[in-house]
């Protein structure tokens, strides 16, 4: 299928089966700029009135999840958030699934973060723990709570991912063979990635979530926008990449719909067999 051919457009129908579970991405698929679009809100509030579950799959860290996200959990509109790129899962009840990683992965990517002279951060279930920190970053900490400088804080606690930061294009660690050190890095925007064990995913996250349902991946839906959703796309039923999505994730996706202000997620749902 051509790319064309899953692009929307207004007079565009599509044939989707209800969905038993919808996947969520939260930064530019909800949210824009850290805000969850009122019209996504919305939408989320009349799903949740229907025997669809709604959960959050995202790269973010369980410690900086977006107030405005957490308030969705507390109010029984969200089921269940998987966050750090499916090494923890949660709901209202506590921990579903988690992954931490192991000192011996701790100690392999700082050395690689070290050799790179990179500014890195390891995210735990309660806080971003940084190597260091720079004028940015002092902005950001005063701002944050949860944000703290320690080098050493992966020492002393559970841990589930790193985080690395770029000052230019060259300093993306492309000479690195992650694969060897059984990690990946993984790429969410252009001045910052991921650091996982090489089996970490948003799409290892969904098979738990789906396993605590009782349903199928192939019975669920997915939207996203982003490198780190791509073994989503390829897990659930039906995968929808937002209009502004990295080209490699329209490629995988079974459906390119608009932005979060082209209304994308709803011109997708409307052709659900649901009222909303």
């Amino acid at each position: 299928m051509f790319i064309e051919d899953k692009i929307a457009t207004e007079s565009m129908t599509i044939k989707i089966s209800t969905p038993k579970i919808i996947f969520f991405d939260i930064d530019d698929t909800l949210s824009r700029n850290g805000i969850i679009a009122e019209h996504n809100k919305a939408t989320l509030e009349q799903l949740a009135d229907t025997d669809i579950k709604l959960v959050i799959s995202t790269g973010r860290s369980k410690a900086i999840l977006p107030e405005d996200i957490l308030s969705l959990l507390d109010a029984n509109i969200l089921n269940a958030i998987i966050c750090m790129n499916g090494q923890y899962s949660f709901d209202k009840s506590g921990k579903i699934s988690h992954y931490p990683l192991s000192a011996e992965q701790t100690d392999k990517i700082v050395r690689l973060c070290q050799q790179s002279d990179l500014i890195h951060k390891f995210d735990s279930a309660t806080h971003i723990a940084w190597s260091g920190e720079n004028e940015r970053l002092r902005e950001f900490n005063a701002v944050t709570p949860n944000s703290i400088v320690d080098p050493d804080y992966y020492k002393t606690n559970t841990v589930y991912q790193c985080s690395v930061f770029f000052n230019n294009q060259q300093e993306k660690m492309q000479d690195i063979d992650f694969a060897q050190y059984d990690l990946k890095l993984v790429h969410w925007h252009q001045i910052g990635a991921d650091i996982l064990p090489v089996d970490a995913s948003k799409a290892r996250g969904i098979i738990d979530i789906c396993k605590y349902y009782g349903a199928d991946a192939s019975e669920c839906m997915a939207f996203g926008d982003g490198f780190n959703d791509l073994e989503m796309f390829d897990l659930v039923g039906f995968a929808v990449a937002m209009g502004d999505a990295q080209p490699a994730l329209i490629e995988r996706a079974d459906f390119v719909t608009g932005t979060i202000e082209d209304y994308g997620i709803q011109t997708v749902l409307d052709q659900l067999d649901i009222k909303l």
